[in-house]
């Protein structure tokens, strides 16, 4: 058993799809699934139920899944200590879905980034940032989250959430016509179901709850098709390729904009993470988001000119 077959159980099982999983890892599918295979064994357990249409956990994959990612954070943590304790000056950056394309090209001589492989929610990022076994995270962060964990944020980038629903419409859909689906599982949807309640709220968008993970994957696409009316997509969904049976939609009246910041500790004092985060997020405009006809959540850091 490997650290990497363990982050690799962890993607598969936040994705519940080897392809958009393998896509994630930067790895070829059949070697996820060869890995993946070579963990059961080695762990002595099913992890996944797998069949030509899905793939869901079983009863003890989902009971190690919270243990395995304790165990990968103390892992990760163990290797950011030992690299401080050896001077290095490598720069520590954890994310969500999303990282700007040019990642590399805009710290290229500034600083040592190191991408952390473990991918989780928003607010885990965050966490992680506070407690230090991250330097920088992208993440959705509220005004509430920087107050409570210390943190300092900077706007990097925008996703403009789209619709999705069934037939050949591919016309605008107003937003308070939209459905927004929230998940009973606030470990892996907490950020999201935050952003969905309070645009539900401002908008009269019809809010509804799952227990099921369907806010992406199949899962979303199956309520599209049994709902009523166009579903909003998140951001995980944003890249997706759709069914034929389904079509994108853009939402507006208003656009519906979610954020992403890069975020660091408010006590930061090391050189070299300022000046990767400098150099990250130098340039980098408002995206458009504080003109009309857009709507960001109250409690996005980034409504004001100066957020």
């Amino acid at each position: 058993m490997e650290l990497r077959q363990l982050r690799y159980f962890v993607a598969v099982a936040e994705e519940l799809n080897f392809g958009r999983a393998a896509a994630r890892l930067l790895i070829a599918g059949p070697s996820l699934s060869q890995q993946i295979k070579a963990l059961e064994h080695d762990l002595g357990v099913m992890l996944f139920i797998r069949d030509r249409r899905s793939v869901a956990l079983t009863p003890a994959g989902a009971a190690l899944l919270p243990d395995v990612r304790a165990l990968l954070d103390r892992a990760d943590g163990l290797l950011h200590r030992a690299e401080r304790l050896s001077g290095a000056e490598s720069v520590h950056l954890g994310y969500v879905n999303w990282l700007p394309s040019d990642l590399a090209a805009r710290t290229s001589g500034v600083a040592q980034l190191q991408v952390d492989t473990w991918v989780l929610p928003s607010h885990a990022q965050a966490a992680r940032v506070a407690e230090g076994s991250l330097d920088l995270a992208v993440c959705w962060v509220r005004t509430a989250d920087l107050a409570q964990h210390g943190l300092r944020a900077r706007l990097l980038g925008v996703n403009r959430l789209h619709a999705v629903s069934t037939g050949a419409q591919t016309s605008p859909v107003r937003a308070r016509d939209v459905c927004v689906l929230v998940d009973d599982d606030t470990t892996s949807w907490l950020s999201w179901n935050l952003f969905a309640e309070e645009f539900a709220h401002a908008t009269g968008a019809r809010l509804v709850r799952i227990d099921d993970g369907g806010v992406t994957g199949a899962g979303f696409f199956d309520r599209v098709r049994t709902g009523r009316g166009p579903v909003l997509n998140s951001p995980k969904g944003q890249t997706a390729t759709l069914p034929p049976d389904l079509v994108r939609r853009p939402v507006v009246e208003p656009e519906v904009i979610w954020t992403w910041s890069l975020v660091w500790r408010r006590d930061e004092v090391r050189t070299t993470v300022l000046a990767a985060a400098e150099a990250i997020t130098g340039g980098v405009g408002d995206f458009g988001i504080h003109g009309g006809g857009v709507w960001l959540p109250e409690s996005d850091p980034h409504r004001s000119l100066g957020g």
